[in-house]
């Protein structure tokens, strides 16, 4: 039973020492007390509140809101076990280098939502839009479960004004001269250049490829695991329903993978890490990062010799670009989309959830037929006339 009671103050003028303070038993059933009333009539409204609250199961407990952000972090990245390792990296990192380093120790109470507002305009100096939400999402993911728990009445991160999404960075890829410039720095990894060119696979799922998803008499890769490393640590999991797709291979990378795939039983790991087990996505200071850097030097040097030959100063070999993994499914797109692969053949290659996301990703790579439709009119109302 909650009651009222009147205490006075150790210190101060007789006549203002007088306080009023409120006894009640919290919806857990813990007992506590709220001191510093001045009048009787403050203390009632005080407790009036807390009943109604408790009533309409709005009760926010003061106490359990004086937890950090570091402790409920830690619970809330506990709690997405169920999620992809894949998508899980990204969250990770977001927490471990922007969110836990500025909030970790702010109790979740005392997050405003003005302090959110500014460390969002100073993550945006430096981060893309895409980047600066996804950390954002980690925060508010947080603090939305605060609220559940009635820790805080509302999320102070919910409505804040994020970056525009604008225009993202041209993609990178690289055309049939510069894959083949590339396998050959790569050396005895030019078979996963040329794959990788030539397939659209991600880095997960070629690293997940056992031998048996390999046919090699119908020149066919079929992608139904992926191999994702959080930290040092590999997991091994099943593609999203639309990733599961079986990818056509050029017959010149089928002779390749044929001699490459020699005496392999149909469990072995097609391309394993040097020291055995699955192979970690290449960064840098590796194979990959050294190739990359040769072929720079190597194209740099080349433009250099057609300028200074070149009557107006001019070179005609295109700059190589610092591709990365990622941008060798922009390379199987841009090749696909030159041979005359449909929009729909190239959504089924690279494994996308619609080919409207084939569209937006790659929409300057397809021939532009407004010319043609104008042509075909044309024509269309000259005959009928």
């Amino acid at each position: 039973m909650a009651t009222i009671e009147r205490y006075e103050l150790a210190r101060g003028p007789a006549r203002d020492r007088g306080r009023y303070m409120v006894r009640y038993r919290r919806p857990s059933g813990v007992q506590t007390t709220k001191r510093g009333f001045r009048t009787r009539r403050e203390a009632e409204a005080y407790l009036a509140t807390v009943q109604v609250s408790a009533l309409r199961g709005e009760y926010i407990d003061v106490n359990a809101g004086r937890v950090t952000i570091g402790t409920l972090g830690t619970e809330w990245l506990a709690g997405r076990a169920h999620t992809k390792p894949s998508g899980e990296r990204s969250v990770e990192s977001a927490w471990r280098v922007h969110v836990e380093p500025r909030w970790g120790q702010v109790q979740v109470v005392k997050v405003r939502a003005t302090d959110i507002r500014v460390w969002i305009a100073e993550l945006s100096e430096n981060l893309g839009p895409n980047s600066v939400a996804r950390i954002h999402g980690v925060l508010s993911g947080i603090l939305e479960g605060a609220v559940a728990d009635r820790r805080i009445g509302s999320n102070p991160a919910r409505g804040v004004k994020l970056p525009r999404r604008g225009t993202a960075k041209s993609n990178e890829f690289l055309t049939h001269t510069q894959v083949a410039l590339f396998a050959n720095e790569a050396k005895q990894h030019a078979i996963e250049v040329y794959v990788l060119a030539y397939t659209g696979l991600r880095w997960s799922e070629l690293a997940g490829l056992l031998r048996r998803h390999i046919d090699l008499r119908r020149g066919r890769v079929s992608v139904e695991r992926i191999a994702v490393f959080v930290g040092k640590t590999v997991h091994i999991g099943d593609p999203k329903d639309y990733e599961r797709r079986t990818v056509p291979l050029p017959a010149f990378v089928v002779t390749m993978l044929a001699d490459h795939c020699r005496g392999m039983q149909p469990d072995d790991i097609v391309f394993p890490a040097a020291q055995g087990g699955y192979a970690k996505p290449p960064g840098h200071n590796t194979w990959w990062d050294g190739a990359v850097q040769r072929c720079i030097k190597n194209t740099t040097n080349t433009r250099a010799k057609e300028a200074a030959q070149s009557e107006h100063g001019e070179a005609t070999t295109p700059p190589f670009p610092r591709v990365t993994p990622h941008d060798m499914r922009h390379t199987a797109a841009s090749l696909a989309i030159s041979a005359g692969a449909h929009v729909k053949a190239v959504q089924r290659m690279l494994g996308h959830s619609s080919a409207t996301l084939t569209l937006d990703t790659y929409a300057d790579l397809f021939p532009d037929d407004l010319d043609s439709v104008a042509v075909a009119l044309d024509r269309a109302a000259t005959l009928s006339a």
